[in-house]
């Protein structure tokens, strides 16, 4: 599927997407990037509607994205993601992390962000997809060597979904990427 436009808009199409590809390639995990929770709340309504029973992990910003010292997830929605079954993984992002500072120390392009820059080529909800994916296996949170349906976006809300087999970060190109699910056309 291809939306026409980017972003939140497309965020219920892209969870009902990704459920059902879920339910019908019995998926275990969907992991899914929520800097608020509300991309969460969305896919674990429908997860809730479809009928879905498999584990819902979500990816948030790491400290200090938005403004030093803070989270944009709060302590009240990460508690209540979690009440929900959700488990809440907050790390530092495995296509920046530390490499983003020495390049802009130092004015250059690093291996990290290039392979960053080359998922952006099938658009930045791909990228996105990709990172949270290493960043759960890296934190435990989905099973190794195990297929997930991942759920990122452009800017809000979630407007891409991935069929994908991530490695560890130290690993990170022995990911597969089996199938794009959804994802903004790109003629914006």
């Amino acid at each position: 599927m291809y939306f026409n436009s980017n972003g939140k808009e497309n965020t219920a199409k892209a969870v009902e997407i990704a459920v059902q590809a879920a339910l019908k390639r019995r998926i275990s995990h969907i992991v899914a990037a929520s800097n608020t929770g509300s991309t969460v709340l969305a896919l674990a309504d429908e997860v809730k509607k479809l009928g879905y029973e498999g584990r819902i992990v979500c990816v948030s910003h790491v400290y200090g994205y938005a403004e030093s010292g803070e989270n944009e997830l709060t302590e009240k929605a990460r508690e209540d993601l979690e009440k929900r079954g959700i488990r809440v993984c907050t790390a530092a992002h495995a296509l920046s992390g530390a490499e983003r500072c020495i390049s802009r120390k130092f004015q250059g392009a690093y291996p990290v962000e290039i392979i960053a820059q080359s998922l952006r080529m099938f658009g930045q909800g791909t990228k996105v997809c990709v990172e949270v994916s290493v960043m759960a296996l890296d934190a435990g949170l989905i099973p190794f060597r195990a297929p997930v349906i991942a759920i990122g976006g452009t800017t809000r809300g979630a407007d891409t979904a991935v069929l994908l087999t991530p490695s560890y970060s130290s690993d990170i190109l022995d990911t597969k990427i089996h199938e794009i699910l959804c994802k903004p056309n790109g003629l914006m």
